[in-house]
């Protein structure tokens, strides 16, 4: 773990690198053996399998319908939403600069391209990239 890290509430896994200026928030579980790159905000709600590879600058949320304010005007509380549940299974991997939206569920060993924006699931294995992040044809390429 380097310096100016922020873990609170959050359960890491074995032999896991957090890089610099990354937090992690309550709830949160990763995995072990996972790589977490600088400057990378994971959020309530999330759940990293084993082997994960998180890249710089990578953003989840946890939260559908984000607002400051209640209709009446009223400041929100924590019982004025629902935390949506998003789920990165054993071995994918998220480009840097990403953002994940929340309640979705990236497949086991798929792979996000860096920069991309995912608004749905992803498949076991695929490879997506984009905003919003789109299946890409595969290659027949395989890091075993």
């Amino acid at each position: 773990m380097h310096a100016f890290v922020n873990l609170y509430g959050c359960y890491i896994g074995d032999e896991t690198s957090i890089g610099t200026f990354v937090e992690i928030q309550k709830g949160v579980r990763v995995g072990a053996r996972c790589k977490i790159s600088s400057h990378s905000f994971i959020c309530e709600g999330v759940r990293l399998g084993d082997g994960v590879f998180i890249g710089h600058n990578v953003s989840f949320t946890n939260d559908h319908y984000p607002r400051a304010v209640n209709a009446d005007g009223s400041l929100k509380t924590a019982a004025d939403w629902v935390c949506q549940r998003t789920f990165v299974e054993d071995g994918a991997s998220i480009g840097s600069g990403s953002t994940i939206l929340s309640g979705i569920t990236i497949g086991a060993g798929a792979m996000v391209g860096a920069g991309s924006v995912v608004t749905r699931d992803v498949p076991p294995g695929a490879v997506v990239a984009g905003n919003p992040a789109r299946l890409l044809p595969s290659d027949g390429f395989t890091n075993s």
